[in-house]
C-alpha cells in the first residue's frame, strides 16, 4: 500500500468516526457544535477530559492519532511493541493496529482484566 492510499483511508475513517461523534448527543454536549472544526488533536484533548475518555470512540481516535504519526514519521505498518511488521491482513482489516498478532495476543492476554472492565 502506497502512503498516499493509507492515507487517504486513514482519512475516509476520520470523517467517519466525525459523523458518529455527530450522530451521540452526549459528545456534543461535551464537545459543542464546534467540534467539526477541532483538528483531531484538539478533539482527543477535550475528549479526554471528559467521561466519554472511556467510550469505545475515543479509543477509536487515539489509535486513529497513533496511526497519523506513526505515518508522518516513516514507521507505520511496525508493531508498537517489537517493532516487527505488522501483518498486511491485519491493517487490511484495521489500518489503525498497532501491533503484530503475537504481540496483540500477549497483549490481550496481560491486559485481560483491564479490557474486561471497560469493554
Amino acid at each position: 500500500m502506497s502512503t498516499t492510499h493509507i492515507r487517504h483511508e486513514l482519512s475516509e475513517l476520520e470523517a467517519n468516526l466525525r459523523k458518529e461523534i455527530g450522530a451521540l448527543p452526549q459528545f456534543l454536549e461535551v464537545l459543542g457544535t464546534h467540534y467539526a472544526n477541532l483538528s483531531l488533536g484538539e478533539l482527543i484533548d477535550q475528549l479526554a477530559q471528559s467521561p466519554l475518555a472511556e467510550h469505545p470512540l475515543f479509543c477509536q481516535l487515539n489509535k486513529l492519532d497513533a496511526a497519523i504519526c506513526q505515518l508522518d514519521l516513516g514507521l507505520y505498518g511496525l508493531c508498537s511493541d517489537c517493532e516487527a511488521e505488522i501483518e498486511i491482513e491485519r491493517l487490511n482489516q484495521d489500518p489503525t493496529e498497532q501491533r503484530c498478532a503475537t504481540c496483540a495476543e500477549h497483549y490481550q492476554h496481560e491486559h485481560r482484566h483491564e479490557l474486561r472492565l471497560t469493554h
